[in-house]
């Protein structure tokens, strides 16, 4: 028995009380449904902005009546302190999730990005503070590498920052270490590589690649391509993001606390070995035509993690590569 398997078994037998952030997005969504299959007690906030309740709904069909009872959702924004407050009372884990994503918004909109990333977290980990909560656990980014030209990514080599959205998520690790600091919270963030998997938008403008990809190979529609294709990322399957989270909130090693991890697979796939991968996956040949375009501004070229710090410390052991959660992906989108 795995130590995941382990702690899910213990976490049955023991149930605790968790609150998500963000809980109707793409990865809080899918953390509320394990949870709940592990029969947990779970509160949720979110307040719809990138959020949608049809990933509420498709949780709650994949959930007893009796687990889906076990949730309590809290429509709301976490700029306001008032509401990190109540939703953090008599809590055990916080898995704060939260944040309004992507680059190319963070550009466009840097005040909203701030707002949301860096005013919000600090209304949580204050409230998760007050509230005396177990373990916060929160989700970081790979973006924080920023310029650092060196792969694979180690945790404690970081360069400078090529975006706000980067500068937020930079913000929160800071405020997370000072807490840790002066008030003896217990913290971890998991920089995310790349994230993706059921429930993820393919809709908007600032949609993920793979979602985004995936629909337009579907529909037959053009793949547009950000510079030459040549550009890579490591693409982490949404059950290991899950793992992570669950490893991280229940750890028992102090070696581990007021730490952050690279939560990824260790591999690299370029963007035109990624439109092969789906075309490959799907079911039936697609007509679409791929375009190269413009890199965007504040991207990075390649970036690949090193992922033996969250191995060795919190027994994180991604179950699915690339190719094994695209197909996953594909088979759920379909099936939508």
């Amino acid at each position: 028995m795995s130590l995941y398997q382990s702690i899910q078994k213990n976490l049955r037998s023991n149930p605790k009380t968790w609150l998500i952030t963000g809980v109707a997005g793409f990865i809080g969504s899918n953390l509320l449904e394990q949870l709940l299959q592990l029969n947990q007690k779970v509160i949720g906030i979110d307040n719809f902005s990138t959020g949608h309740n049809k990933n509420l709904e498709d949780v709650r069909s994949l959930t007893s009546k009796k687990q889906w009872q076990g949730f309590t959702f809290i429509e709301a924004d976490i700029a306001d302190f008032a509401t990190c407050a109540s939703a953090c009372q008599r809590v055990d884990y916080v898995l704060h999730q939260a944040a309004l994503g992507s680059v190319p918004r963070s550009i466009k909109d840097p005040i909203a990005t701030n707002l949301s990333n860096v005013s919000g977290f600090l209304n949580m980990i204050t409230a998760a503070r007050d509230a005396s909560v177990l373990n916060f656990v929160y989700a970081a980014s790979s973006s924080t590498y920023g310029d650092h030209p060196a792969l694979p990514k180690k945790e404690h080599l970081i360069g400078n920052p090529l975006s706000p959205y980067a500068v937020t998520k930079y913000v929160n690790e800071l405020y997370a270490s000072v807490f840790s600091s002066s008030y003896g919270m217990n913290t971890m963030g998991l920089r995310y590589f790349n994230v993706f998997g059921r429930r993820q938008d393919p809709a908007g403008a600032y949609a993920a690649v793979i979602p985004k990809w995936i629909d337009a190979f579907i529909r037959g529609e053009t793949v547009a391509i950000n510079g030459d294709g040549t550009t890579s990322r490591d693409f982490c399957y949404i059950d290991n993001v899950v793992q992570a989270n669950i490893l991280a909130a229940t750890t028992d090693n102090k070696l581990a606390l007021n730490e952050v991890f690279n939560i990824a697979v260790g591999d690299r796939t370029s963007l035109v070995q990624l439109t092969e991968l789906i075309i490959e996956s799907l079911p039936t040949k697609s007509t679409s035509e791929i375009t190269f375009h413009d890199f965007r501004i504040g991207d990075v070229l390649h970036s690949q993690a090193d992922i033996s710090k969250a191995k060795k410390l919190i027994g994180y052991e991604p179950r699915f590569n690339v190719e094994a959660g695209i197909i996953n992906t594909i088979e759920w989108y379909l099936a939508k």
